[in-house]
């Protein structure tokens, strides 16, 4: 059985929740903020502690952000949701404020992040807002829950294991995938902000588009101890993710409405075939004059296609 050290694990999260205090007064002003009304807290789940934001009253909706990034690129979303909905905005394990665990970044341990975070809140049913990685958990979390989606919206990203998943992984500008461990994290150890500039460039239509102010915020959040070696765990599980989710489709496809939406210069029409393998009603949009970076690059039409999904 694995014996987990508590007392290194605390210090761990007291190293990054400390640090999170020092980020506050510096790089967190300078992107868009949440409402005022917006509460955090930490959560804790089997093996992690997940830093979450929520506000707003009404049907409740989870927004999950993704890789080179944290919660914090939802809070335009956030803001128009909050009208009419309670939102709940976590930091996915191992990302942003929340805790880096030793292990636990399969996407079905981390769709068991998210259910305990609703347990908590005591929310039962909610419509789901996924990013990139965020897809990842949101499908994990929708397959194995589906009596608690109701709507399912996914930006620009892929499905490991899921439709045309082989024929992606051989796209060159997806080397990360397979990039991690022990050597790679020393190569980009103290050079953070160039390892996340190769993705907010390369994967924009216009790098100008993802401003100085974010890149400064996210690089430092991504410099925190054990954040990086976080985000190539992320990397490593896309195996055992695709176990697990041939294991869901074999049980079937997600019944709830489905938002596919892709970046023109980005998956365009991509995330739709790939939930169209893995559900059954899906709508397609594609966001014009935007890459992978949707809120972003285009925030303004991202913000509108969701809002108009689910209500």
């Amino acid at each position: 059985m694995l014996r987990i050290d508590r007392s290194s694990e605390m210090r761990a999260f007291a190293l990054v929740a400390w640090s999170a205090v020092l980020l506050a007064t510096t790089a967190r002003a300078q992107v868009p903020s949440f409402p005022a009304n917006f509460k955090t807290r930490t959560i804790s789940t089997r093996g992690a502690q997940i830093f979450v934001r929520v506000g707003g009253q009404g049907p409740a909706v989870v927004l999950l952000h993704g890789y080179g990034e944290t919660g914090d690129i939802w809070a335009p979303l956030a803001a128009r949701l909050a009208r009419g909905h309670t939102v709940v905005v976590p930091d996915l394990r191992g990302m942003g404020l929340s805790s880096h665990p030793a292990g636990g970044y399969d996407k079905k341990t981390q769709a068991g992040d998210v259910a305990a975070v609703l347990d908590t809140l005591q929310i039962d049913k909610v419509d789901l807002v996924t990013h990139d990685i965020g897809n990842m958990v949101g499908y994990a979390f929708a397959a194995g829950q589906p009596g608690r989606v109701t709507k399912f919206a996914l930006l620009d990203g892929p499905v490991p294991g899921v439709g045309p998943w082989d024929e992606i992984l051989k796209n060159p500008l997806l080397w990360h995938f397979r990039f991690g461990g022990p050597d790679m994290e020393r190569l980009v150890k103290g050079r953070e902000r160039i390892y996340l500039d190769r993705f907010w460039n390369e994967f924009s239509a216009d790098p100008k588009r993802f401003d100085e102010a974010s890149r400064r915020h996210y690089a430092r959040l991504y410099a925190l101890p054990g954040a990086m070696h976080s985000g190539f765990e992320q990397f490593k599980a896309f195996d055992q993710d695709a176990i697990d989710n041939k294991a869901f489709l074999a049980k079937g496809m997600l019944a709830m409405p489905v938002l596919a939406v892709g970046g023109e210069s980005s998956f365009g029409p991509m995330t739709a075939v790939v939930m169209r393998a893995a559900a059954s009603n899906v709508q397609e949009v594609v966001i014009p004059h935007s890459g992978h970076w949707l809120m972003e690059e285009n925030p303004t039409a991202t913000v509108t296609a969701i809002v108009d999904f689910l209500h």
